[in-house]
C-alpha cells in the first residue's frame, strides 16, 4: 500500500466525484476506481457504497478515511519539515480565484515570485465566486483569491488588503469633470450592475438602500470585463473596484470618481483549508502576495 493510494482515497471521500479525485491527483478516472479497488482487496472490505443515487463511504471506508487523514497529514508535515531543513521551495501550487483578482490584481505577484521560486509551478483557474469555495472546501486547489471572503468554520481566512470602490463613466458624462461626489449624485442615473449574487453587487446594493439612492438599472453581468466595456460605450454609470480600471484611466477611456460620503471598498483575501498542511512553496506564495498587497 502506497501513500499516494490514501491520498486518491481521502480525496474521492472528500470531492464525492472520481473525476474531481482523478484531477486532483492528475490520474485517469480509471486509475482512481483501479486505486480504490486495490485498497478494498486489501483491507478485504467494501469501502464505497455503489449507489447511482448518492457517493456514500461505508463503516469501513470511514474508518480507513479518518486515519488516512492522519497519516497523510504526518507524512506531509515531514516532507515539508525535510524541504525547510534543505531550504528548497518547489512544487506544485493549485490557485482558484475570481476573475477579477485573477486578471488584475495576482500577475504582477505571480511574476515575482517565479521569479524568485522558478522550479514552483503555479496553475490558476479562473472560477466565480461560488466554484473557489467549492474548489478550495473539495481540496481541488491548494488556495482561494476571493472578494468579501465568507466566514466558515472549515476554512483559514487570510486578508489581504481593501480595495477602494470608485463610480466610473464614459469621459464624456456630464459627471466625467467631478474629482469627487456625493453618492445622491448617481440618483436615478442608468446604472450597469453586477449580477445579483456577486459579492460586490451585494455590498453596493446595502450602501445604496442604507442611503435611500434609486438607480435604473439597465444592464447587469457577472464579470468586471463587460461591466466596463459596457460603461465605455456610455451605456451607463456603475461602481467597481478601483484596481481594476487602471488600464481604462491611461488610455482614458473611463473616468474614475472617488465617492465621498460613503466607505465603499472590497476586501480580499486567500483562503485555504482548516487544518492543510503548507507546503514551503504555498507560504512564500501567500507572503508574496500579501507583501505585495500591503505595499499598494
Amino acid at each position: 500500500m502506497q501513500i499516494e493510494s490514501l491520498k486518491v482515497f481521502c480525496d474521492l471521500a472528500e470531492t464525492e466525484s472520481f473525476t474531481k479525485a482523478a484531477q486532483i491527483n492528475s490520474v485517469t478516472q480509471s486509475a482512481v476506481s483501479q486505486q480504490i479497488s486495490s485498497l478494498e482487496r486489501q483491507f478485504k472490505s467494501l469501502l464505497i457504497e455503489r449507489s447511482k443515487k448518492k457517493f456514500r463511504l461505508t463503516r469501513e471506508g470511514q474508518v480507513l478515511y479518518d486515519f488516512s487523514k492522519q497519516i497523510i497529514q504526518t507524512y506531509s508535515e515531514l516532507q515539508n519539515k525535510l524541504q525547510e531543513i534543505k531550504n528548497i521551495i518547489s512544487g506544485m501550487i493549485r490557485v482558484s480565484t475570481i476573475y477579477s483578482i485573477g486578471l488584475h490584481d495576482l500577475p504582477p505577484y505571480i511574476k515575482r515570485f517565479l521569479k524568485e521560486h522558478p522550479t514552483v509551478h503555479v496553475h490558476v483557474e479562473y472560477r466565480r465566486a461560488n466554484q473557489v469555495y467549492d474548489d478550495v472546501n473539495s481540496n481541488v486547489v491548494d488556495l482561494g483569491l476571493v472578494a468579501y471572503p465568507d466566514k466558515d468554520p472549515k476554512l483559514e481566512i487570510i486578508s489581504l488588503r481593501k480595495d477602494p470602490l470608485v463610480v466610473i463613466c464614459h469621459p464624456l458624462h456630464p459627471l466625467a469633470k467631478q474629482k469627487s461626489i456625493k453618492l445622491k449624485a448617481i440618483a436615478d442615473q442608468k446604472f450597469i450592475a453586477f449580477e445579483p449574487d456577486i459579492p460586490t453587487r451585494k455590498a453596493i446594493d446595502k450602501v445604496l438602500r442604507e442611503q435611500s439612492i434609486g438607480v435604473k438599472t439597465v444592464m447587469e453581468f457577472d464579470n468586471i470585463e463587460t461591466v466596463k466595456r459596457a460603461v465605455e460605450i456610455d451605456a451607463g454609470l456603475s461602481i467597481v473596484p478601483l484596481g481594476t480600471i487602471g488600464q481604462e484611466i491611461s488610455k482614458q477611456t473611463l473616468v474614475a470618481i472617488t465617492i465621498e460620503d460613503a466607505e465603499l471598498y472590497r476586501p480580499l483575501a486567500a483562503i485555504h483549508k482548516k487544518g492543510k498542511v503548507l507546503t514551503p512553496a504555498m507560504r512564500h506564495f501567500i507572503n508574496v502576495v500579501k507583501e505585495g498587497s500591503a505595499k499598494v
